[in-house]
């Protein structure tokens, strides 16, 4: 099996660009030089930096739970809700932290009936002044599609709020709860600060472009 790596296949004296156009290194400007090696030793320093956020993501998920499963064995005390949020205080509550799960939800095939019981109120709202004649507008913006084509759930969802009594708007906002699934879900970390003796935290953080 070759050991070959694309830095290695570069003939000595030269440098490949971008486009894959190799250029002999004494034609390579200076300053192209030092931006190549900046560059690189940027990445170089955070990649580490990378690798250590992602073991203290995935250590702290551990010990967050392990503390959990504790407090349940021993204690028959739960922390957190249902869906695995959990905020955790220090003793004297200088410090807090919080493990948020978010689900990312999509709809199925089965969008369509409810769209199709919609249009089917829609169309027949308009033939007179009726009062739910002020929800179309929100509807067309409700079922509205990006870029990809995609139907953004949380809007759909909001139809669920209004005060609609049309049986066949009911089913519609049944059929919508069926309609949709937990495509992906994410996990965050989120570190807090008390200020002082005050009931005011502020976030600790680990984002690059927040310190």
């Amino acid at each position: 099996m070759s050991t070959n790596t694309a830095e290695n296949t570069i003939p000595a004296g030269y440098w490949k660009d971008a486009r894959g156009i190799l250029t002999p290194e004494s034609l390579i400007k200076p300053v192209d030089k030092e931006r190549d090696a900046l560059v690189k030793a940027i990445v170089e320093c955070a990649k580490p930096l990378q690798q250590a956020l992602r073991d203290f993501k995935q250590d702290t998920f551990a010990d967050i739970q392990a503390l959990a499963d504790l407090s349940v064995e021993q204690y028959g005390a739960t922390i957190g809700s249902k869906k695995g949020n959990v905020t955790l205080y220090n003793y004297d509550g200088q410090f807090k932290i919080q493990r948020a799960m978010q689900d990312r939800i999509a709809f199925d095939e089965r969008i369509q009936a409810p769209k199709e019981l919609i249009d089917a109120c829609v169309a027949d709202w308009t033939q007179g002044a009726r009062p739910e004649l002020l929800a179309i507008i929100i509807i067309d913006r409700a079922f509205s599609t990006d870029k990809e084509g995609d139907i953004n759930p949380g809007r759909v969802l909001q139809l669920r709020r209004h005060d609609i009594t049309d049986p066949r708007w009911l089913r519609a906002m049944d059929a919508l709860a069926e309609a949709v699934q937990v495509v992906s879900s994410k996990s965050y970390i989120r570190l807090y600060e008390r200020i002082d003796d005050t009931d005011q935290y502020v976030p600790i953080s680990l984002d690059i472009a927040g310190v």
